[in-house]
């Protein structure tokens, strides 16, 4: 599992996630801190950035903060996507 902070910066005009140090990033995120909007849109940027699913995805501490400690869980990434998958077909 990995661990690192991040600072949050809600109702920005586009949703991105850059590196600050190397276990510090900042997020800006285009929705609103209501009813849970930009923690779920937190949630999401940081698995499509790390190339994870959603449920690999935590926020350990911080919920309420502007700074966060993420957590990410590293067993397993996304399978690619089906029309990447290479097919060998073979002569019968």
């Amino acid at each position: 599992m990995k661990t690192f902070q991040i600072k949050v910066k809600p109702n920005a005009c586009v949703s991105e996630l850059t590196a600050v140090d190397d276990d510090t990033w900042l997020a800006k995120i285009k929705s609103p801190p209501i009813d849970g909007k930009a923690k779920a849109e937190l949630v999401a940027l940081v698995a499509r950035h790390f190339d994870r699913r959603k449920s690999q995805v935590s926020i350990r501490n911080g919920a309420s903060g502007r700074t966060k400690l993420m957590q990410i869980d590293r067993a397993t990434s996304r399978p690619p996507p089906p029309w990447t998958t290479s097919r060998v077909s073979g002569a019968a």
